[in-house]
């Protein structure tokens, strides 16, 4: 019978090990799902368009088409009724589909660990096809990043994409979005770096080409190819005196810009606080004011530009064919009608007005060009196309994009020079006297703050592989069975052990939950469930034995000596790493605790801090959105046989490293914590904490021995400071020794 069981766990192992020799490792993986979110991002783009198309034609267009006071009407009642309708959706069915969408995807990078809701994309796909449709002020672009991060990101979560590489797919489907949207493959690089990632990535930055110039293909051969933006001739800076006009338009698109991005601010806000009307009903209220601004310059002007993206009279703005007066009243106009449509909790996107907004001011500065410096008038298309990269770097905050999509909608190269002095003279104005972007702005609105990079040496920089590892290692002989290693690993918490031969040369690595998942077959050999041993020098940087771990897929190094490949001396750990970075980083400042209201029926309840429990292997994105979402002080971390805690700024800690915030979970961080029942009092709390020299103590269940709560040492501290007031100078003695103690240090993992 014993010979049976040897033998099924044998074919089963074998099995394992045929299956992770056939299955694509992650960055196959990763790859493979890159070709296909560039192509059905692609598709799913043109869709979107093409919904937006065929619904302008049959409510907007339509109305403005229709003469008489039967057109006034219709053109005020179809984005009233489209953003009533676009409101109740949003309201009851997918409340996070609000807005351009581009924040949501940024949140969704920087603290979700890439993951955004199909839902949501599915969502955002037909409120904002139904709003722009209708004729709301509103561009179809930030939608479309929206629905492509959902489609890239329910993708990864289908084909079981581990959650490190699910975040580098989000950059992935963004790009798509832009690259189709404005059929723009090269700015859609651009904008993304800039805008989602934030630094220069190698990692993502491959996957993002490939997925712009696959979404670029499928929308030019479904489409045509073709600029978004057609532009008859080619313009060029004919006159060097033009430069001082393009420099007095980038200080003209840096007001509008700060004008545009502080009237939405400011109105959402003014929504926000309405109690007259409902949430639901707001939208209706931009689409009502959008109405009437668009009966006004198609009866005043004859111009139908301020509903939807307006691509139509942004082409006879880059043509010249409109007048100054028409340009600036355009302008102004657009600005109102964007802001409203935004603001009153509308889908859609601020890039199309953006771009808009600049072309009108461009234009208008092109006459004046015309009549102060005498030059001829086809300077009012080049004015108008160098003021739609100005306002757009200004307003989006994405200099490098504002230059290159410029290029790419409109085919035209000859306005290098201009672009470059336009866009960055309003870019650079406009951060200085608003230096958090539009996007960031409203996610600050909405009490959500995402971590930024401080440009620093790196704690790591100075420290090899030999400084954090662990010299304290059990190598497990080759002729072990698979019972004979697990007695003699014991309870030590490693997750992987050596094996050696009889000459002592390391043949690999068996890991201990693998081993006790196959603890019944007493006699099966522990080489069966072997793995390849992987190394790293003693004297090697700690960087590198970071970057190896991220491109192996593990989390432990073994760590030869410096003059011998062969000689083990050690092993590495992820929370070997955490240590090392804990002790070379400048200490995070600590948060105040929040006291509780003291309560005579329950002593220790009003010192604990709020804490959430979560599992040992949470990754370090998921952490942070967990403390987000709950609004907790900190994290009782489960591990397999022992609790930990974790603090806010513990994770705060490594959330700026995007190299160590990847690799990390929640075991690697946590701090040791010693737990004491509900029922002790003060005197218990402080001999635990003291005796454990932690800087937190967990308050378990009396009957369960579940946790309930986290007691932290400042807290502690304060209850003893009130102790000592009442019972004299003997208090002061045990509060010193409790406040004296060092932090602890993160578990071993």
């Amino acid at each position: 019978m014993s010979i049976l069981m040897d033998r099924a766990a044998a074919i089963r192992i074998g099995g394992r090990r045929w299956l992770k020799r056939y299955q694509p490792n992650e960055s196959q993986h990763l790859f493979g799902l890159t070709l296909v979110v560039g192509v059905v991002c692609g598709l799913a783009a043109v869709a979107f368009h093409l919904s937006i198309r065929a619904l302008e034609a049959l409510f907007i267009d339509r109305a403005l088409r229709t003469p008489g006071t039967s057109g006034v009407i219709w053109t005020v009642l179809s984005p009233t009724v489209g953003g009533l309708l676009g409101g109740a959706i949003l309201t009851w069915v997918v409340p996070d589909a609000r807005g351009s969408g581009i924040p949501q995807v940024k949140q969704a990078f920087a603290t979700e660990g890439g993951r955004v809701r199909f839902r949501d994309a599915v969502g955002k796909f037909v409120v904002a096809a139904l709003q722009i449709g209708s004729g709301a002020s509103l561009g179809r672009e930030g939608p479309t990043v929206h629905i492509c991060a959902g489609v890239a990101s329910s993708l990864a979560r289908a084909t079981a994409l581990p959650p490190r590489s699910m975040r580098r797919l989000t950059p992935v489907g963004v790009a798509a979005g832009i690259a189709a949207a404005f059929n723009a493959p090269i700015a859609a690089v651009t904008f993304t770096i800039e805008e989602i990632v934030g630094t220069l990535d190698n990692t993502v930055l491959s996957g993002v080409v490939v997925a712009a110039a696959l979404a670029a293909v499928i929308e030019r051969g479904v489409l045509g190819v073709h600029p978004v933006i057609e532009v008859d001739q080619p313009y060029g800076l004919d006159h060097a005196s033009s430069l001082i006009v393009y420099a007095l338009l980038g200080i003209a698109a840096a007001v509008v810009s700060v004008a545009f991005t502080d009237g939405l601010l400011k109105l959402r806000l003014w929504f926000r606080s309405l109690r007259v009307v409902p949430q639901w009903a707001q939208p209706a209220l931009g689409g009502l004011v959008t109405g009437l601004l668009a009966v006004l310059v198609l009866r005043g002007l004859g111009n139908t530009g301020v509903t939807g993206g307006g691509y139509e009279t942004l082409g006879q703005a880059l043509a010249g064919e409109l007048g100054v007066r028409t340009l600036v009243v355009l302008c102004v106009v657009k600005l109102i009608a964007t802001v409203f449509s935004y603001s009153s909790g509308g889908a859609g996107g601020i890039f199309a007005p953006a771009l808009f907004m600049g072309a009108m001011l461009g234009g208008a500065f092109g006459y004046l060009d015309v009549a102060l410096l005498d030059h001829e008038v086809q300077q009012h298309g080049a004015f108008a196309l160098v003021g739609m990269g100005a306002v757009f770097a200004g307003v989006i905050r994405a200099p490098i994009t504002s230059v290159l999509i410029i290029f790419e909608m409109t085919g035209g190269y000859g306005l290098v020079l201009p672009l470059m002095l336009a866009n960055m003279t309003s870019y650079a104005i406009a951060r200085k006297w608003r230096p958090t972007p539009i996007y960031e702005a409203l996610l600050e609105q909405d009490d959500i703050f995402l971590p930024h990079t401080v440009v620093r040496a790196h704690p790591l920089d100075h420290l090899t592989a030999g400084d954090a590892m662990t010299a304290d290692v059990v190598c497990l002989s080759s002729r072990r069975t698979v019972a004979e290693a697990i007695a003699e690993l014991g309870s030590r918490s490693f997750a992987v052990a050596p094996v050696r031969d009889a000459n002592g040369a390391v043949l690999g690595v068996v890991s201990l939950a693998e081993l006790r998942d196959v603890a019944a077959p007493s006699r099966a050999a522990v080489t069966t469930l072997m793995k390849t041993a992987h190394t790293i020098g003693a004297d090697e940087p700690l960087l590198r034995a970071v970057v190896r771990m991220d491109d192996l897929g593990v989390r432990q190094l073994l760590v030869v000596g410096e003059r011998s490949e062969t000689r083990l001396i050690g092993i590495l750990a992820m929370s070997d790493v955490a240590r090392a970075y804990a002790r070379a980083a400048p200490p995070a400042k600590a948060a105040a605790p929040k006291m509780r209201q003291s309560s005579p029926a329950s002593f220790i309840e009003h010192l604990m801090a709020k804490a959430v429990e979560v599992p040992g292997p949470t990754k370090l994105p998921e952490l942070m959105a967990q403390i987000q979402r709950s609004g907790a002080e900190c994290l009782i971390v489960r591990m397999a046989d022992r609790y930990g805690v974790l603090l806010r700024e513990h994770i705060d800690e490594f959330a700026h490293d995007e190299d160590l915030a990847k690799m990390l979970i929640a075991a690697d961080l946590a701090r040791p914590a010693p737990c004491v029942d509900a029922g002790a009092d003060l005197r218990g709390l402080a001999r635990a904490m003291t005796a454990g020299n932690a800087n937190a103590v967990i308050v378990v269940d009396s009957d369960h021995g579940t946790p309930l709560g986290v007691v932290m040492r400042p807290t502690l501290g304060e209850s003893l400071l009130e102790w000592f007031a009442e019972h004299g100078p003997a208090g002061a003695v045990r509060m010193a020794r409790i406040n004296d103690q060092p932090d602890g240090e993160p578990h071993k993992g």
